[in-house]
């Protein structure tokens, strides 16, 4: 009897119609609100707006050597690491030590560095994100974690409204790094702490 049940409640299971899934609705924004994506210099100043606004220094420049000297001097930095396959031309206005991270520097080599210069794959208007995803001029996630200061080097094309556009354009098997100004947290009394989770403070050279 117990056997005759047991298989009269499997063939009504396996007769049992189970309808499909439905289809997620797939119709939010693809680009900022009330921003055109065509307008480059909207876009960019949206980015450098939201930039600020959380702390970080931006500088528009046509060419990162000066702009690259001029944060790393204004900010007292005395020593840099670079991630292997940074552009050499980006650092040959500053007359500091450069230490290029290969092999890996250790957490301590890399604690006791004032600065990392680095790139990044996108950027994102609408929330003033940087968005690294460990390319040749961006590196490993720990050189831009330690260092005090993060100077991040920004191409004008890579800066797109929102983070819909963004992530269309990034490989998601890559270790992606998602940066929103300089670290900071900020416990239960709302007490706001800088540099817990990384660098303290943040310089965009802006290119273009």
């Amino acid at each position: 009897m117990t056997s005759t049940a047991r298989e009269e409640i499997l063939r009504r299971i396996r007769a049992a119609a189970v309808p499909p899934a439905p289809e997620p609705p797939r119709h939010y924004l693809r680009h900022a609100p009330g921003l055109d994506p065509g307008d480059r210099e909207a876009v960019l100043a949206l980015f450098t707006e939201r930039l600020e606004e959380y702390g970080a220094r931006v500088l528009r420049a046509p060419a990162p050597a000066p702009a690259v000297a001029r944060v790393l001097a204004d900010e007292g930095a005395r020593s840099l690491v670079v991630p292997d396959g940074l552009p050499a031309d980006w650092t040959t206005g500053w007359d500091g030590p450069v230490r290029v991270d290969r092999p890996p520097l250790g957490k301590a080599e890399l604690d006791a560095t004032d600065a990392v210069l680095t790139g990044c794959a996108a950027a994102v208007a609408d929330s003033g994100t940087l968005v690294l995803d460990g390319g040749p001029a961006q590196g490993r996630r720990a050189a831009t974690l330690l260092p005090d200061l993060h100077v991040c080097v920004v191409e004008a094309r890579r800066v797109v409204s929102s983070m819909p556009e963004a992530l269309g354009r990034l490989d998601p098997a890559r270790p992606l790094t998602f940066v929103s100004g300089p670290s900071a947290t900020a416990d239960i009394e709302m007490i706001r702490v800088k540099g817990v989770h990384g660098p303290r403070r943040l310089a965009v050279v802006l290119l273009g």
